[in-house]
């Protein structure tokens, strides 16, 4: 039969014949997520639950105590400054400065049993932007590149968007330059705002770029020919030319075409601005963007950096309160555009924060429990998985891996983790080792 569950949206109603065929695979014990599983481990051609995946990278660490994971009922050394709130889903609490997103909780699920053994930000941001453990002797391509890799899309836009720059750690591996991602470089929320090499260099003309995309194409073919390559992947000049010479691929940038109460909702700073034009470009058929918000490793001073921000007597413009705005205004844009059940929305750092503030007032390193928010792209809102023990110190049942994370997302993003990639020499590399899916994902 050619029906396939996962092929349904997460509004999709089954056909009397579909119940009878899903109903054939429970009386063989057979769940939808352990189908998910079979398909994972046997088919490679996956069915896409999401078209595309934006990744709010928090960078330095963000703490699960401040932020998804509050212990109220623990010393204050443990607790932390600040309150916990309710959301929208009984029984589900968040920071008091997740206000917004609290209201958007019935569409989060929210991992809090992370676990990895990387406490150091450079191997810590490679296991979790690829799903693979730090290897002197390869460097593992990150999500978007591989996401670009196995789509092959032939946009005008480039496939892997990273919004304002990218992390050395988050590059395209062994994939080589082709899977780079494109950083797009400046503040979106300046009025001044321009992508970086988006614009012809003064004195190239349309002309002159035409006349040199003939002369790449007549050699490529020629050294195709010559070598019987096989290889379906456009060069940089071939993405390249396409970015500079569409128009509408430029309009995708420009902001200036979103209303004043669109931009306003989403926040007027870096971040927030950002968000929405990860919108606009998944909204245009990007597969992959990720979105960089810095400032997270806080070491001393927890609640100035956390709620207040460094703007003296302006209150509120933290780091939790910027992302809390920009990240309940891009759930709920996209949910309102209809594309919330098609974008994957993932809000992570490499790893969370020491159960006890330290003497500065900040709190360290912390791999062995940490949270990740998830929504969209066919995922379960409104749960919580896993759990961390009483203080927030270790896992307390359902330890989930990088590994394990990667694995879903490239399974939700209709990419078979089973598949291998080929490095320079011809070696074969599996997408994903030993992760395991998230079953309550979809469940």
């Amino acid at each position: 039969m050619n029906f396939d569950p996962l092929q349904m949206s997460s509004r999709s109603l089954l056909s009397r014949r579909d119940s009878l065929w899903y109903g054939g695979l429970s009386a063989l014990g057979l769940s939808l997520v352990d189908w998910m599983r079979l398909r994972a481990n046997a088919d490679s051609k996956l069915p896409i639950r999401a078209k595309s995946c934006i990744l709010l990278w928090l960078d330095g660490g963000p703490s699960h105590l401040e932020t998804f994971d509050l212990k109220p009922n623990v010393p204050s050394e443990v607790r932390g400054p600040f309150q916990a709130i309710p959301t929208a889903v009984p029984g589900i609490e968040l920071c008091e400065l997740l206000a917004n997103t609290s209201r958007v909780a019935d569409r989060l699920a929210i991992i809090r049993s992370m676990t990895s053994p990387l406490g150091e930000h450079g191997i810590a941001n490679q296991y979790l932007l690829t799903g693979y453990k730090p290897s002197p002797a390869l460097e593992y391509p990150s999500f978007g590149s591989v996401i670009s890799h196995m789509r092959q899309d032939r946009n005008a836009l480039p496939p892997n968007i990273a919004i304002p720059e990218y992390r050395p750690t988050a590059g395209s591996g062994f994939l080589g330059a082709a899977y780079r991602p494109f950083a797009v470089g400046g503040d979106p929320s300046q009025a001044d705002f321009r992508v970086r090499d988006l614009n012809f260099f003064p004195g190239v003309t349309e002309q002159r770029i035409n006349r040199r995309a003939k002369f790449v194409n007549e050699f490529d073919a020629a050294q195709s020919a010559f070598e019987s390559s096989d290889a379906k992947q456009d060069s940089e000049f071939d993405q390249a030319y396409r970015l500079i010479t569409s128009g509408n691929a430029k309009q995708a940038f420009d902001l200036k075409d979103e209303s004043d109460a669109t931009r306003a909702k989403y926040g007027t700073r870096m971040f927030g601005q950002s968000c929405l034009l990860a919108r606009r470009l998944v909204e245009r058929g990007v597969p992959f963007v990720s979105v960089l918000n810095t400032g997270w490793d806080t070491h001393s001073n927890l609640k100035l950096q956390l709620r207040d921000g460094y703007s003296g007597a302006k209150v509120g413009v933290g780091l939790i309160p910027v992302f809390d705005q920009a990240f309940a205004a891009l759930i709920s844009d996209l949910d309102d555009r209809g594309l919330l059940d098609e974008t994957l929305v993932v809000a992570m750092g490499e790893f969370g924060r020491t159960p006890k503030i330290n003497v500065q007032g900040g709190r360290d390193h912390w791999p062995r429990v940490f949270s990740v928010a998830l929504a969209g792209g066919g995922v379960r809102g409104g749960q919580v998985i896993g759990s961390s023990d009483k203080t927030g110190e270790s896992p307390h049942d359902r330890p989930i891996t990088p590994s394990d994370l990667a694995c879903s997302l490239y399974t939700l993003l209709g990419i078979n983790p089973a598949d291998e990639l080929r490095t320079a020499d011809g070696r074969p590399v599996q997408i994903n080792q030993g992760g395991r899916f998230i079953d309550e994902l979809v469940s």
